[in-house]
């Protein structure tokens, strides 16, 4: 089982940055894929970005570009920096993981919210 835990969302004005972390414990040497999904208001759950661990990331074309996902497999942590925000990024983030076994987990999940 892998225990996840988020910070750094907040409330941040159009076009500024906010940075989210994750930790990840547990059974952390099964993990390979670690990321962000959010959930805007009235949404489904959407991929925003991952990293497996050898380094390949993906991005939503929404975030390309504006978003970068880092990854320290010695501390077992997830970031994303989040820069040029806007309104639409307005949601709930949630750290994910998966493993080689096919196993999700997912974190509590940290609210953020951009101003106009």
């Amino acid at each position: 089982q892998v225990h996840l835990v988020e910070s750094g969302g907040g409330l941040v004005q159009a076009g500024g940055s906010l940075t989210l972390s994750c930790a990840a414990s547990g059974l952390i040497s099964s993990i390979n894929t670690m990321g962000w999904y959010r959930r805007a208001p009235g949404k489904q759950r959407d991929m925003v970005a991952v990293v497996t661990r050898a380094g390949s990331t993906n991005y939503a074309d929404s975030v390309r570009g504006r978003f970068t996902i880092s990854r320290n497999n010695g501390k077992n942590t997830v970031s994303l920096q989040m820069s040029s925000l806007q309104p639409e990024d307005t949601a709930v983030y949630y750290c994910y993981t998966n493993t080689y076994t096919g196993s999700d987990s997912w974190g509590q999940g940290t609210q953020v919210t951009v101003s106009s």
